[in-house]
């Protein structure tokens, strides 16, 4: 596919600069990208441990840190409304988010409703078979999610465009940690918001009028 790799940047660059200003934000998502490490190096040994790491620890951190502190007024940097920015993302916006994780949220009060989840399942006898099924069932979940919204961009957008997202979404942990291990450390000095936003735009803007450069 030609330009994968240029796609793939571009949409890193827009989820950066859109999406990640406040360092407790940014600490957050370096929380929740370790995680997400260790959800995957125990994904082939035990599911189940992994998608509960991955849910209660990688997911929650990640969209505290989207919903609770990041700013959501006019961004002055990208000059872009927030619901703007909301139109255009590329993945999960907050709105999609809040379906995503209020199902997330009531599966296990389906479980309990119904142990045997309409066959999938052998009813539990205890309380960690229990939580066992919970997590095997919030596995597909984010299994389901990723693929879901990958396949619906192929057609709102296209193929290539729904792999990349797709590529992103399961480096993110890598990336994450490389953009933003300073940031707990920047936070303990009382930064709140990342400055560097401003100088990677002004560096942007200037790429884009020098001659000869797209």
């Amino acid at each position: 596919m030609p330009n994968f790799a240029e796609e793939l940047k571009t949409q890193r660059w827009d989820d950066h600069r859109y999406y990640h200003h406040s360092r407790i934000n940014q600490s957050l998502h370096l929380v929740s990208a370790i995680s997400f490490l260790c959800a995957y190096a125990l994904a082939f040994t035990d599911p189940a441990l992994a998608a509960l790491i991955g849910w209660l620890v990688a997911m929650t951190s990640r969209q505290a840190g989207h919903f609770f502190f990041e700013p959501k007024g006019y961004d002055h940097i990208n000059q872009a409304t927030h619901e703007h920015k909301e139109e255009i993302k590329v993945g999960y916006n907050l709105q999609r988010k809040v379906v995503l994780m209020t199902i997330w949220a009531l599966s296990p009060v389906v479980l309990y409703l119904n142990p045997t989840l309409f066959g999938l399942f052998e009813p539990h006898k205890t309380a960690m078979e229990f939580i066992r099924h919970v997590a095997l069932l919030w596995l597909a979940l984010g299994i389901g999610g990723l693929l879901f919204r990958t396949v619906h961009l192929f057609f709102i957008q296209s193929v290539q465009s729904g792999l990349v997202w797709m590529t992103k979404i399961l480096t993110d942990p890598f990336h994450d940690i490389k953009l933003y291990y300073k940031a707990p450390f920047a936070l303990a000095r009382g930064e709140l918001i990342d400055p560097r936003h401003a100088q990677h735009h002004d560096d942007d803007e200037e790429l884009h009028e020098q001659p000869g450069r797209a």
